[in-house]
């Protein structure tokens, strides 16, 4: 009895044009059709899925090789470089994506698509000035060469390291650890710490009793050194002399110059070998003073 039923409910699909599920009749059309459509949607989701891929894929690589290139890019404008490619690959997929499966799910988006064109440019006018003016910026943050991956900026109020530049924002993370990600448009007044090499100050102070002329010389020579066993030391450290005498302390200043993000690693260094020299030397720093009042 029960594979009897189940023979008439097949029957009934496959000879009638609609399926009666109670009082409710659905045309086989409109199933089949949908069942195509949806089967379309999923194969446009899945290339667009493997095309972004790939082509992620292939700009890694392309970033990674370009120094064998004739005409190479530095890591930074390679990374830059890489960054904003893949960003105007995942908007162009989506955008072809999403236009493709409105015209799967509307024919008539196809053979109309100028008007739509149209409309989408008004619309664009009116709603997304904002987008349009991220993008704008963006292109020219690459093309003026403002900043780069792995630079070190100030953007208005946030510092840190650059960690993406993409078509429409910038991803910058601070030493706190926490990720700032800006529009482009809003980006109005960006300081690049990471231009040029960078310079260094030390200021050592010894008492006033100390010999100041023999406390440079020892000095001198530690900068010699300290010069000669850091690659990152690109001029100096000199010591310039004697800035400032206050009462029994003498403040003598040390400059020099270090590639980029590498200046608080040089600073700490020449500090803690100019203290060690201090103290093999017996040379003798300001000692703070405390007076006692006594209460009467």
């Amino acid at each position: 009895m029960l594979s009897s039923n189940a023979f008439s409910f097949l029957k009934i699909i496959v000879e009638e044009d609609a399926i009666k599920i109670g009082r409710i009749s659905i045309n086989k059309e409109s199933i089949f059709n949908f069942l195509e459509v949806a089967l379309k949607i999923v194969v446009i989701l899945i290339l667009m899925y493997v095309i972004i891929k790939l082509g992620n894929r292939i700009i890694t690589k392309y970033v990674s090789r370009q120094k064998d290139f004739r005409i190479s890019l530095d890591d930074k404008k390679a990374k830059t470089v890489g960054a904003i490619l893949k960003s105007i690959l995942r908007y162009s997929v989506y955008f072809f994506g999403v236009f493709t499966i409105i015209t799967v799910i509307s024919p008539k988006v196809g053979a109309t698509g100028l008007t739509f064109a149209g409309i989408g440019g008004v619309a664009i006018g009116f709603g997304a000035q904002n987008l349009i003016k991220d993008i704008i910026n963006g292109f020219f943050i690459l093309f003026e060469d403002q900043f780069s991956v792995g630079d070190y900026v100030t953007i208005d109020d946030r510092d840190g390291v650059v960690e993406s530049i993409e078509l429409r924002i910038t991803k910058i993370r601070d030493f706190n650890g926490d990720l700032h990600i800006i529009p482009n448009g809003l980006i109005t007044k960006v300081t690049n710490h990471s231009k040029g090499n960078i310079r260094i100050m030390v200021d050592v102070e010894i008492s006033f009793q100390e010999d100041i002329n023999r406390v440079i010389k020892l000095l001198s020579n530690l900068c010699n050194k300290f010069e000669e066993e850091n690659s990152s030391i690109t001029e100096g450290p000199i010591v310039q002399g004697v800035t400032k005498i206050i009462d029994d302390k003498v403040t003598i200043r040390i400059f020099g110059r270090t590639k980029p993000m590498t200046q608080w690693n040089m600073e700490m260094k020449l500090r803690r070998e100019i203290g060690e020299m201090l103290k093999v030397e017996n040379i003798k720093t300001p000692c703070l003073s405390i007076k006692l009042l006594k209460e009467e």
